[in-house]
């Protein structure tokens, strides 16, 4: 076992070594002025070629199932992102968690697996990360080690590079599907009830103001994107968000991103920025991809002065505690009011809150929905409308429960009437196990 793991090592480092020598070959007898006349598909094939060629001249040191493989590699390396591209190609793999140039895992399926993935080193994983950053302008150095941008299909993406990173870069990459989940595969799934969902469109339908609150990965996004689709069609809607990552399917759409500051520290356009910009562009309704900093008081501002049925996300572990956020994140956008006098404006401006959960075992479940229904003494009053009732764990660590009603009625069903979107009252009765 030790003489063929140390076979195998030889011959891994072998494979690099002639992968690396073959590849610098390559870029140097690449003609870049016939280049500059093909386009994509033929240059592809002009290096295919010259990959071909050149790996007969080791065809002596290689089987014929290594040059194959090491011919797709060359062309990783030179059209795409390397290692990081076999990985991006498999339409099950919904995040890729790089900590350094041995230790790739994906997550399939919910759950994290260690792949056989690897870089030849950490200079090989940096110049992949500066690739994937300069694609979309923007930089990650020593002076600024940590960098937040996207890749052209609209996976999100997030580096950290020396000093910061000890082990080698640290490379977060969250993809999202070609095509948008929908409600119906929610319900399918298991990450709700068929009545929840159609609690939760009728309140988009009849502008209500949602927040949707759970931790990093738990599907806030994916929810926001399969709310968003009940939006009419007819409606002018403003998207604000860090990364762009939101689906929204309707026709009229404002979409804006964020902009960090440039190599001389000017020129940032932050979340706050475009808020108070969308609102002199007459949407209909605004959706901020997360509220985490003082952009909230704009946030909330907007939503009581006109912008309903208006959409956020935020980190918080239950319901009650996304309230208890917004209000500190009003303390921190420098809101100087009695505590009371801002639990009366979060009070008017949110009336959803839906609580998302990535539980253990790796299923996302939205596993509270509660009803914000005023003001009483210096206290938010809110209501639980459906939850998620835990009843064991499997012995492979997956959750098991299930989804009910409380038998709450809504106060905000007179809404929903009045608007055409009424809800049978047996949506709210309460489940036995």
């Amino acid at each position: 076992m030790v003489i063929s793991a140390t076979h195998d090592t030889h011959a891994d480092a072998r494979c690099r070594r002639i992968k690396q020598e073959l590849h610098e070959q390559l870029l140097a007898h690449m003609d870049l002025s016939v280049i500059g006349t093909m386009d994509d598909r033929e240059i592809r094939q002009e290096l295919r070629r010259g990959a071909e060629e050149l790996c007969q001249l080791q065809a002596e040191l290689m089987s014929s199932a290594e040059r194959d493989r090491l011919i797709s590699d060359l062309m990783d390396e030179t059209f795409g992102l390397g290692p990081l591209e076999a990985l991006l190609s498999d339409p099950g793999v919904s995040d890729i968690l790089i900590n350094g140039p041995s230790n790739v895992y994906i997550e399939r399926n919910g759950r994290l697996q260690l792949t056989s993935v690897t870089f030849d080193d950490n200079k090989h994983l940096e110049d992949i990360v500066q690739r994937i950053v300069s694609r979309s302008g923007r930089r990650v150095d020593e002076a600024s080690p940590m960098v937040d941008t996207r890749l052209p299909d609209g996976s999100r993406v997030n580096a950290v590079i020396s000093p910061l990173a000890l082990d080698g870069a640290l490379l977060s990459i969250r993809r999202f599907p070609d095509r948008p989940l929908c409600a119906a595969n929610l319900v399918r799934r298991g990450s709700c009830t068929q009545e929840m969902i159609d609690f939760l469109a009728a309140c988009v339908k009849a502008r209500l103001n949602i927040v949707i609150s759970g931790g990093t990965g738990s599907g806030k996004t994916t929810l926001l994107n399969i709310l968003s689709s009940f939006i009419p069609d007819d409606e002018r809607v403003a998207t604000i968000e860090d990364a762009a990552e939101l689906q929204l399917q309707q026709p009229h759409v404002a979409r804006m991103e964020s902009r960090p500051a440039n190599q001389e520290g000017k020129g940032a356009v932050t979340t706050r920025d475009l808020l108070r910009n969308t609102l002199r562009m007459r949407p209909d309704r605004i959706i901020v991809g997360e509220c985490r900093g003082e952009e909230a008081y704009d946030m909330l501002q907007a939503l009581n002065t006109g912008h309903d049925g208006s959409l956020t996300t935020l980190h918080a572990n239950t319901t009650r505690d996304a309230i208890g956020r917004l209000e500190m994140l009003q303390a921190l956008a420098g809101f100087d009011a009695p505590i009371w006098m801002i639990r009366r404006q979060i009070a008017s401006a949110v009336q959803i809150v839906v609580q998302v959960n990535r539980l253990p075992g790796g299923k996302r479940k939205i596993t509270s929905i509660s009803e914000v229904t005023g003001f009483d003494g210096d206290v938010i009053a809110m209501h639980e409308l459906f939850t998620f009732r835990k009843t064991g764990v499997t012995s492979r660590r997956a959750v098991q429960g299930y989804f009910s009603a409380t038998g709450i009625r809504p106060e905000c069903l007179a809404k929903l009437e009045q608007s055409g979107n009424e809800i049978p009252l047996a949506h709210f009765e309460e489940t036995q196990a």
